[in-house]
């Protein structure tokens, strides 16, 4: 068991939304739960009366009831999730239309905002454009854009018409976007004259051009006013937003569709081969509205912001805060513009209540000694969500000394792949140094060892052992599902194998994330988790970040430690002593890499998730695919001119 840095007060449990959905349940189902802990006991041995109740809790909005909640958990994959229902994504978000702030974007340079009767307003006139062109259920509907008003108001527009929607950043290169659009084959392509990244304004059109026109399926590219040209460059079939933006006010026909309908099409990072393209249904939907709801405990009267793009899935989770009818924070640019404190006078300025970020920004800060509780007055702050790339207990640590010592750490994990989380917080639930606090409601989470058997206390595979609506309804193009069932399935026929290295404490039912299992060292048959290096090297002063890997040795395996070190700090054989005697006295001997090499940065993907296995396929004189996914794919270029690791 980690520190305990936060308990939550009484008063704090008594108000919390959750706490409500207790109540509901044992209602409705004559039950006597007076703990988090029942309630998660409860949602994984009653699967479908849990979601029944998640339905009716958040009041999911559908024009035909559905008839059963699941067919047969025993279909993994291929259970079928409430069936009969007919309903609309979009439908369910714009359920609000009143005067009451639905955004506030804040870009580096532009500032905007928008009512929730404005944004039905826009959304309505939008779809009928769309409309109007010939799109129809089913037809994809494509976004490269910065995270702005417009994006949202795209999506929701296309998918109030029952079009699948899709986004990539216009931090993406060109052929990564092609890599992911080309396979889906859009109708629609909406993008923007530019974006701003700081205090630097860039022309994204010529980009643009390159993806429109390896798309052959494109009927029309929307483009987007926003660094403030008039012109839409040389895009084939392209229009400007404000023209094709139907002048009149209208209704929206909100097309009701089943529960398989697909939504969204998100994409794997494709470091390792061309991007999956997984699609999800309204899953998405009640997924998001549980772990925004009884996890984050969001309520109308909150402002929610995350660090994000849309090209992450925390994008899709954060939209999903419409159908609370809290206000949202778009930002887009640099976060540390033009010095690390800009995201907290933003909170500061802007009142937020929850506050989304990943853990490499909490790692910058840190390595800055930047104290934003110091700063800046976030009385207002009640929350924190934390994902990306797992957390050391040092960095939940910082939170609470550098942050705000009352707060709820909601530290998360899940994917892209479910749009959601298998582990998250709670705020009727302390909080302790390095745990995300439980499984999440209706996620049958287990650690398996090698042999498949569930254990406790120690390292093992993070699996799922049964179905949830989110799960993707099919791969793109893989009408037998063989590449959904290697993907997750082949380890564990029935069970969903995620990728991730975790440890389940038995004494809290918290859990420790020690890095993906694909990147698992396994020097001398040791298994170990990357993370478990990175909790103990980053908290190093001179080191402001690392990266491990295995590197395949003599018919062994030894450890590559990589490290970006903090400004004005040098690799001397002193320090390399230090990271080695702190490994060994901290973890163990295994733990102590063979070579430690100083690099000027560490690969990321756009999920902020450390790209392990890119280097190590450097490491090995293999090809590297697709790396326009990552946020910084130019690391990889010092990687490529490292000599031989011969010696």
């Amino acid at each position: 068991m980690g520190e305990l840095l936060w308990q939550p007060s009484d008063e704090y449990i008594k108000e919390a939304n959750v706490t409500r959905f207790i109540r509901f349940v044992n209602e409705e189902y004559g039950l006597k739960m007076d703990s988090y802990h029942n309630l998660y006991d409860w949602s994984i041995e009653k699967i479908p009366d849990f979601w029944a109740a998640v339905w009716e809790f958040v009041g999911v909005i559908a024009s035909r009831r559905y008839d059963k909640v699941v067919d047969d958990l025993n279909e993994f994959p291929g259970a079928k999730w409430f069936s009969g229902a007919r309903l609309n994504f979009a439908e369910n978000l714009l359920r609000y239309r009143d005067d009451h702030k639905a955004f506030k974007f804040r870009g580096e340079t532009v500032k905007t905002e928008m009512t929730y009767e404005e944004l039905y307003d826009s959304v309505a006139r939008l779809a009928k454009s769309l409309r109007e062109m010939g799109v129809s259920p089913g037809d994809r509907v494509t976004a490269y854009m910065p995270n702005l008003i417009e994006t949202v108001v795209a999506m929701l527009a296309s998918t109030s018409i029952g079009a699948v929607w899709s986004s990539c950043a216009t931090d993406l290169g060109p052929q990564a976007v092609l890599d992911r659009f080309s396979q889906i084959e859009p109708k629609v392509l909406f993008t923007v004259d530019g974006y701003f990244y700081k205090g630097r304004a860039f022309d994204s059109l010529p980009r643009a051009e390159k993806i429109a026109v390896g798309i052959p399926s494109l009927e029309k590219v929307v483009v987007v006013r926003y660094r403030g040209e008039s012109h839409i460059g040389n895009i084939p079939n392209a229009i400007s937003y404000d023209d094709f933006l139907a002048k009149e006010q209208v209704g929206i026909q909100f097309e009701q569709l089943p529960f398989d309908h697909p939504v969204y099409i998100m994409f794997s990072s494709g470091t390792t081969g061309k991007p999956k393209c997984m699609v999800q249904g309204p899953g998405v939907l009640i997924n998001h509205l549980k772990e925004l709801i009884l996890n984050t405990d969001l309520k109308r009267e909150d402002t929610i912001f995350y660090i994000t793009t849309c090209s992450w899935m925390m994008w899709n989770w954060l939209i999903s805060s419409l159908a609370v009818g809290a206000t949202i924070i778009l930002y887009d640019g640099n976060p540390n513009y033009p010095d690390p404190g800009a995201m907290w006078k933003l909170a500061q300025d802007d009142e937020i209540t929850i506050f989304g970020l990943s853990a490499s920004y909490i790692n910058y800060l840190r390595s800055q000694g930047f104290e934003p509780g110091k700063a800046y007055d976030l009385s207002h702050l009640r929350a924190i969500s934390q994902t990306g790339s797992a957390l050391s207990a040092e960095g939940f640590e910082w939170v609470y000394k550098a942050i705000k010592a009352d707060i709820h750490f909601n530290s998360i994990s899940g994917g892209t792949d479910i749009n959601g989380c298998f582990a998250c917080g709670s705020p009727i639930l302390p909080v302790y140094a390095g745990e995300l606090q439980m499984p999440a409601l209706g996620m049958k989470v287990k650690a398996y060892d090698e042999r498949k058997n569930s254990i406790l206390d120690q390292t093992g595979e993070l699996v799922c052992e049964a179905p949830s609506p989110s799960m993707p309804l099919y791969f793109w193009n893989d009408p037998d599902n063989k590449r959904y069932r290697e993907a997750y399935f082949s380890a564990y026929p029935g069970v969903w194998r995620h990728g991730d290295y975790i440890m389940i404490h038995g004494d809290t039912s918290g859990i420790t994330f020690l890095g993906r299992s694909d990147a698992v060292l396994m020097p001398s048959g040791v298994r170990i988790g990357t993370a478990e290096i990175y909790n103990h090297v980053e908290k190093i002063k001179e080191v402001e970040d690392s990266l491990a890997i295995g590197q395949e040795w003599k018919g062994d395996q030894r450890i590559i430690l990589f490290v970006k070190l903090a400004q004005g700090r040098s690799l001397t054989e002193d320090l390399k002593n230090k990271i080695k005697k702190t490994l060994r006295e901290n973890a163990s001997p295994r733990h102590v890499p063979a070579k430690i090499i100083e690099v000027p940065d560490i690969p990321y993907t756009l999920n902020m998730k450390k790209v392990e296995t890119a280097v190590t396929n450097i490491i090995h004189s293999r090809p590297v695919t697709n790396r326009d996914s990552l946020i910084n794919p130019e690391s990889l270029d010092y990687y490529e001119k490292l000599p031989e690791l011969e010696d």
